[in-house]
């Protein structure tokens, strides 16, 4: 029996670094979590452009490129506006924890990551509103098909798995 509170969270990753890219997928994929990998522009969009995503992890650097330009680009795109993003760097940049959060960055994640620290902040960032917004989305498209009365109860079943933090 399959139900949307049941789906993993959908976590696209975005890093010119395949080890980086290869661990943080590792970690999160032995969270639970559906994780799709992007090491430029041009594979990001397209991601984004294919896939419902609930998060977007990016390096603010992407071989000489923007990773702060390159977010701000894919919330242009149909749907993305309400994804929220964690960046992440090895870099020594003056005022980058300020500009990733101007940019549209809930999180910043300082490379070499801890492991425990990254699924912490995906965890953080997975249960803002935007997710329950997107879960009842997803649930009203699928259940436009559906007689009126058991719709409630569905939309009962697709909320049980979202869990808000009390503190």
């Amino acid at each position: 029996m399959s139900s949307i509170a049941q789906e993993p969270a959908v976590i696209l990753i975005i890093d010119d670094d395949a080890i980086t890219l290869t661990g943080v997928a590792a970690v999160l994929n032995l969270s639970g979590y559906e994780c799709h990998c992007a090491r430029d522009r041009e594979a990001a969009t397209k991601a984004a452009r294919r896939q419902a995503l609930d998060l977007i992890i990016c390096d603010v650097n992407l071989a000489g490129e923007s990773g702060l330009a390159l977010c701000r680009d894919l919330r242009g795109e149909p749907g993305m506006d309400e994804v929220p993003v964690m960046f992440m760097s090895s870099a020594q940049i003056p005022d980058i924890v300020r500009r990733s959060h101007e940019a549209g960055g809930a999180y910043y994640l300082r490379k070499p990551f801890d492991p425990e620290v990254l699924i912490e902040l995906v965890g953080k960032a997975l249960w803002m509103p935007h997710l329950v917004q997107t879960r009842v989305k997803r649930f009203q498209s699928a259940a436009e098909t559906v007689p009126a009365a058991p719709k409630m109860g569905r939309v009962m079943e697709a909320l049980q798995g979202i869990k808000i933090p009390l503190a």
